[in-house]
């Protein structure tokens, strides 16, 4: 929901550390901040919760970064999208997931069914209607979108995204309240979505 009101931004501050990483194609870009999701895993697991959310913040760092480097050095693929959206969902997958097997009980193991659940719905939420928005050719292309494919927004977007996973980072012994009010507002933009599409498609 606030994606919009921050790209600008964020693209403004990572414009100037490109040159740090021209050297590297946007796809290893990708895979480098795969490699930090997983090392955020890692640390989490073992609950040092400082250097997680240290490598979860490198993890959007260089996730940002590769499409910048993308475009600037005019190098955008469908592939290069596609392993990017994948490996975006590895990290939110590992992230909750490492969190509650570093300190696992029931409430917190219910709590990311719940977690896991509302991300499954909302996948097939926008993924489909992407789909849906390409096919009738009013995507990514025809609205000048800077992604592969077009997003359809919904409550929960990647910035929020971003300050749920350091929250949660930040205060482990609150995540199934953290949780429960993300998947809420995640399972409220499907119900966006999909009132959004009734209306238009």
């Amino acid at each position: 929901m606030l994606d919009a009101q921050t790209r600008t931004l964020k693209n403004n501050i990572m414009q100037r550390t490109i040159r740090l990483f021209d050297w590297l194609s946007p796809t290893q870009l990708s895979a480098v901040g795969l490699v930090m999701a997983f090392v955020c895993a890692a640390f989490l697991w073992r609950q040092q919760y400082q250097l997680a959310l240290i490598f979860w913040l490198l993890n959007r760092w260089f996730d940002g970064i590769d499409g910048i480097v993308a475009r600037t050095q005019n190098k955008q693929t469908d592939i290069g999208g596609y392993i990017d959206i994948l490996c975006d969902f590895v990290a939110y997958a590992l992230v909750p997931i490492a969190l509650v097997i570093g300190a696992i009980n029931q409430s917190n193991l219910l709590a990311l069914v719940f977690l896991l659940a509302s991300f499954y719905i909302n996948s097939a939420s926008w993924m489909y209607l992407a789909a849906i928005l390409e096919k009738r050719n009013v995507g990514a292309a025809a609205n000048q979108e800077t992604t592969t494919i077009t997003m359809p927004g919904g409550i929960v977007g990647g910035f929020v995204t971003i300050v749920f996973y350091c929250l949660f980072i930040l205060f482990p012994a609150h995540i199934v309240p953290l949780f429960i009010t993300m998947s809420v507002l995640v399972l409220l933009g499907v119900l966006q979505r999909l009132l959004w599409a009734i209306r238009t498609l």
